[in-house]
């Protein structure tokens, strides 16, 4: 059999007894039914049945006693009998606030366990953000270099085809006036006329 077992099965013992007490009281003695109905008090609330076993059972026995005193012992026994139902009744409630006491604490803990576990919740994912935030900054950087190079690339291969064709163009200037000297020359040498040096021709500005 369990303890636990054992307390309730006592608790409803003397939960008897304590009616069989109350009800055996003489109808004159009404301290002594006080002091019964205090204790079964105690023991027919469900949550402080099982706590403060021993000292209902030591109250009990003094009411008894008092029942049982004689006239010169009976105020001693009174307040014996009282005495010990103030007890019962103290460690009864003191036990019943410390369960209270004990919930709290579980239930402060399990908060405390859930909170915690809402802030790593929040923590992992701002982290994550983070992350994707850091990374789509990164693509983005890389696009932007990437773009860069191929619009320097653009541009040197345009500056180099407008450098070929000033070349092809200025050749084919020089071509032409050595032509144009070439004709005049034998133009001059069928006169019987010396021919008239030509003029040097100015390099075309590159376009830049």
């Amino acid at each position: 059999m369990s303890a636990r077992l054992r307390v309730i099965r006592l608790s409803a013992l003397a939960l008897c007894l304590a009616c069989g007490l109350a009800f055996a009281a003489p109808a004159d003695d009404p301290e002594v039914a006080r002091l019964a109905q205090r204790v079964a008090a105690i023991e027919a609330n469900p949550d402080a049945a099982a706590y403060g076993a021993f000292e209902r059972l030591r109250a009990r026995q003094a009411i008894d006693a008092v029942r049982q005193a004689r006239s010169r012992d009976r105020q001693w026994a009174l307040r014996i009998a009282d005495r010990r139902v103030e007890t019962a009744e103290v460690v009864t409630r003191t036990q019943l606030a410390q369960r209270e006491v004990d919930r709290l604490d579980r239930e402060r803990s399990e908060l405390l366990v859930e909170a915690s576990r809402r802030d790593a919740d929040r923590a992992r994912a701002e982290a994550e953000r983070l992350r994707v935030q850091a990374q789509i900054q990164a693509e983005e950087a890389e696009r932007l270099r990437q773009a860069a190079d191929q619009e320097a690339l653009a541009r040197q291969e345009a500056e180099g085809l407008l450098d070929n064709v000033a070349n092809q163009q200025a050749a084919k200037l020089r071509a032409a006036r050595e032509r144009d000297a070439e004709l005049a020359r034998k133009e001059a040498e069928l006169l019987g006329q010396s021919p008239t040096p030509p003029k040097p021709a100015k390099p075309k500005p590159k376009k830049k």
